[in-house]
């Protein structure tokens, strides 16, 4: 388990964000992921929590290699990605670890991580899951996607879930097309395109906003993990202009 940016406080904490690694990796290998490609004038600014999923990997991992072992896999599932073992003992480790290293702000999540971050909320919504924990207000999801079971899609994206996220969007992630079918289940979700495939993207010293506004990244994405996007408006402080979409787009470019 890591944490970066411990709380110094209850009143000047830093947000505390919980972390989910992606399938068969660990939580030391998001952090690298992160940690590694994230400005520090991001990074420095929150509390990052990386726990080890559950489950030890039953399988080859696409990161030997690349990284180390051992690897983690939160859930087991079929080759369709519609039938899943040990979700509810996930459901309920992810509940106990925001019990033991809580309060939580948010959730972060890289694939397998971010499909279980993004159905959590709605599942908390409706008081099936993370029941014993503070509503989660802010979400970032990294290569996601939603549950294919009917079973558990009925339950987490009913309803378009009120939590402010930001959604990351590789142009090249197999997993896009999802991506892009998660928005739907989020009122007004924020979102960062970038020109790479499923990964944690290295974010740059600027993105472009629309139609060539230009603000530092660290800026836009500091303020939002603040909660400055609580609100239905997006300002960009530099330029004093506010833009109104349902959903707002940034593209990353490769400085």
């Amino acid at each position: 388990m890591g944490s970066l940016g411990a709380a110094i406080d209850s009143n000047h904490r830093r947000p505390r964000f919980l972390c989910l690694h992606g399938f068969r990796t660990s939580g030391a290998i998001m952090r690298s992921q992160v940690v590694g490609k994230w400005p520090e004038e991001v990074i420095g600014r929150l509390d990052l929590v990386f726990p080890d999923a559950p489950f030890p990997a039953e399988g080859k991992s696409d990161v030997e290699g690349i990284f180390p072992p051992p690897y983690y896999e939160w859930f087991q599932f079929d080759k369709d990605f519609s039938e899943y073992r040990n979700l509810d003992k996930c459901f309920a480790y992810i509940e106990d670890l925001m019990i033991e290293h809580g309060p939580f702000d948010g959730l972060m999540g890289f694939s397998q991580g971010a499909i279980l971050s993004a159905a959590l909320v709605g599942l908390q919504a409706r008081g099936s899951a993370l029941t014993r924990v503070p509503k989660v207000k802010h979400l970032i999801i990294i290569g996601g996607a939603k549950f294919q079971s009917p079973a558990v899609a009925e339950k987490a994206y009913a309803s378009a879930v009120d939590c402010t996220s930001l959604h990351f969007l590789g142009d090249m992630d197999f997993l896009k097309k999802h991506g892009e079918a998660l928005l739907e289940s989020f009122i007004n979700p924020y979102v960062i395109r970038h020109p790479k495939g499923h990964t944690v993207p290295r974010l740059g010293e600027f993105i472009h906003v629309h139609f060539c506004f230009h603000c530092p990244l660290f800026t836009v994405l500091v303020d939002f993990l603040m909660d400055h996007l609580d609100r239905s408006d997006f300002l960009l402080h530099q330029r004093g202009i506010y833009l109104q979409p349902s959903i707002l787009v940034f593209h990353i470019f490769s400085l």
